[in-house]
């Protein structure tokens, strides 16, 4: 009896250790699990970890399970559970729950309370403990940073998060935020999410008859392979000031999603029972309810009445602006009320909606901007008017605006293929031919010209990217989104010194100065070709060292004289070799660390129509210049490009004086 009982250990062990876990408990009368303190079973199934004042208990699964694999970087690992906290007398909050994944299933000398019976005074915030807890917390405690005394938190180490929020969930209807009470003594449901790929950890919240939320409720970028060991326990600790919690059920598994829980197989809580209904409150409950919806009746006739009358603000200046301001009543009724079933998609300033305008039967699309300086809304609007007399095949025509109080609308046509990055990133089975992107490179850099040289005045736009290319219907590339372009007289600069952009296209002086130009443009447009032209996103920590900034990586091809495996995998070898290579040895030109050796978009134009041959240049010429760069800082500074300096560059006077030999 006792050799079968070894080999049944020995072979769970080793399933454990070396294979995908996977299990479910919808009770656990049957579980495999280990315990200590006061955690136990109760008669129906439910693990339950605390029953009274200051109670500590944990339970785990009995086997360590393998979280690396050969390659040392910890696997990717889901769970979901349905914990609650039932509260013995009223106001009373406890300390709280947590999941964990830790080297040890006890943790002799941890205090209670506030330490959950995981740390002490003298081991927290110690790396050596290689714990990862996922706190269900219900005690406000100032000196682990604390927000509140209902939040969920992701800790490291200790009682302090590394990341947290109040405890609520993301609706998937109308995706408002909603408060949940930790302590309610209702059923929750938690999920944990971590992509090792990724190194993503989520951690998603809800109540027990909602499914799980589309949007998490935390979410970090964090590597545990630093914090996890080889071999680690999964499980739950809890310590109690009269409060009883409860884990009613609980999935797992390695490499994969966790097995969805059955909320109807679960076994229900025992001994909370319903507090005795007041014949006072009784009696008087229709009374106080009627009185209070009369009063709320009233309070939202006086509260519509008045957004009514300051629905949309009309100030005398703006009547210079008349054929250009947009009546927000159109524009609600044109997007059927904003409703998310007309969202375009949603961006760092700003919400786009789809709308039809009822009067010219026009397709627009309207974007929401924030505007929180009032001093200078109306030099904002004028040159949101400026830029809506520009006039250009390759440009996203502004048609007008209108202004809520802070919020600024804004009209634009309508592109009905949306933008480029979808094209290149998320749409595998609709990918564009070498003959659209050269296309769309082409245009893009004819409205950028245009921007620059051609109209009145010159435009910066300061946010060149492929996400502000849209396309039309014919699969032009229009450049977009002019919610960050400034203007300024040809032969001055702009009157601002705030840096503003997307990492991976900022050009390196703008970290010094803040000050943008037109070659702060050609550097981000120099992004955006290698973008098109390789299918890759200008920085892609996903990938190796030596391939995380594209630049980088297209300069050392090109080093090694094979500059064409930069080339989109994708295309194959169904592009023009002599446009492609055109295409990234500009687009690294145009990237040029020195400002003054970038070229100017006429003459990128130039080149791209063939109208002037790009300067033959060595590996020892630009490729090796870019690839020499000193990086001085931060690796998150390397990350954005800002550490990119002018030093180190012996070679480029020759570089700068082949390339601007045309003049500008």
């Amino acid at each position: 009896m006792f050799s079968k009982f070894l080999i049944w250990f020995l072979l769970m062990r080793l399933a454990a250790s070396e294979g995908d876990v996977d299990f479910i408990y919808n009770r656990f009368s049957a579980a495999n699990m280990s315990f200590d303190g006061a955690a136990e079973i109760t008669s129906n199934g439910l693990l339950q970890l605390t029953t009274s004042n200051k109670q500590t208990g944990h339970a785990f699964y009995s086997i360590p399970l393998h979280f690396k694999p050969s390659h040392g970087k910890t696997q990717s690992f889901s769970t979901n559970f349905v914990f609650a906290m039932a509260p013995h007398h009223p106001n009373v909050r406890g300390s709280g729950t947590a999941f964990l994944i830790s080297p040890l299933k006890e943790f002799p000398g941890a205090a209670m309370g506030n330490y959950l019976g995981i740390f002490n005074t003298t081991n927290i915030g110690n790396s050596s403990q290689h714990i990862t807890a996922i706190m269900l917390d219900t005690d406000l405690n100032p000196e682990f940073g604390d927000i509140n005394d209902n939040h969920v938190g992701i800790n490291i180490n200790g009682l302090t998060s590394i990341k947290s929020a109040p405890a609520a969930y993301f609706s998937n209807i109308n995706g408002r935020f909603k408060n949940l009470s930790l302590v309610s003594g209702e059923p929750m449901h938690v999920w944990v999410d971590y992509s090792g790929a990724q190194c993503q950890l989520n951690v998603t919240l809800s109540p027990i008859d909602i499914s799980k939320p589309n949007r998490p409720l935390l979410s970090t970028m964090v590597d545990l392979s630093s914090i996890v060991l080889d071999n680690m326990y999964v499980g739950f600790a809890s310590s109690s000031q009269d409060v009883s919690s409860y884990i009613l059920g609980w999935s797992f598994k390695m490499n994969g999603r966790a097995q969805v829980l059955d909320p109807l197989s679960l076994p229900k809580l025992l001994g909370i029972e319903p507090k005795k209904k007041s014949k006072r409150l009784t009696i008087g409950l229709p009374v106080i309810v009627l009185f209070f919806l009369l009063t709320a009746i009233l309070a939202i006739g006086l509260i519509v009445r008045r957004k009514i009358e300051l629905a949309e603000v009309l100030e005398d200046w703006e009547h210079e602006y008349g054929p250009h301001r947009f009546s927000y009543k159109d524009l609600l009724k044109a997007t059927k009320g904003f409703t998310e079933r007309e969202l375009l998609g949603v961006g760092g300033f700003g919400r786009v909606y789809r709308g039809m305008l009822s009067a010219s039967k026009m397709e627009v699309a309207v974007k929401k901007v924030s505007h929180e300086s009032r001093q200078g809304m109306r030099e904002f609007i004028s040159e949101i008017i400026s830029l809506g007399r520009l006039r250009h095949r390759n440009l996203v025509q502004l048609l007008g605006y209108c202004r809520r109080k802070s919020e600024l609308l804004l009209v634009y046509d309508f592109m009905p293929n949306g933008s480029l990055d979808k094209f290149l990133f998320d749409h595998p089975n609709s990918m564009l031919t070498w003959h659209q992107r050269f296309g769309i490179i082409k245009g893009v850099a004819s409205g950028l010209l245009y921007l620059h040289q051609e109209w009145e005045q010159v435009v910066l736009h300061r946010d060149i990217k492929a996400s502000n290319v849209l396309l039309d219907s014919e699969m032009n590339g229009r450049l977009s989104d002019f919610g960050l372009a400034r203007l300024c007289d040809h032969g001055t600069n702009p009157q601002t010194t705030r840096m503003v952009g997307t990492f991976g296209y900022l050009a390196p002086e703008l970290a010094r100065t803040g000050k943008p130009t037109t070659c702060t443009d050609v550097f981000a447009f120099g992004a955006f070709m290698l973008e098109v032209a390789c299918g890759r996103r200008p920085i892609d920590p996903r990938l190796s060292s030596d391939e995380v900034i594209l630049v980088e990586w297209v300069s050392e091809c090109w080093r090694r004289g094979t500059i064409l495996a930069a080339a989109d995998s994708k295309l194959g070898h169904d592009y023009e070799v002599e446009e492609m290579e055109l295409v990234l040895k500009l687009g690294l030109l145009s990237s040029h660390p020195l400002s003054a050796a970038r070229p100017s978009m006429r003459q990128v134009m130039q080149f791209l129509d063939r109208d002037a041959t790009l300067p033959e240049l060595s590996s020892d010429g630009l490729g090796a210049a870019i690839l020499a760069v000193g990086y001085e800082g931060s690796d998150d500074l390397r990350l954005s490009y800002l550490p990119f300096s002018e030093q180190g560059f012996a070679s480029t006077t020759s570089i700068q004086e082949s390339v601007l030999s045309g003049g500008r």
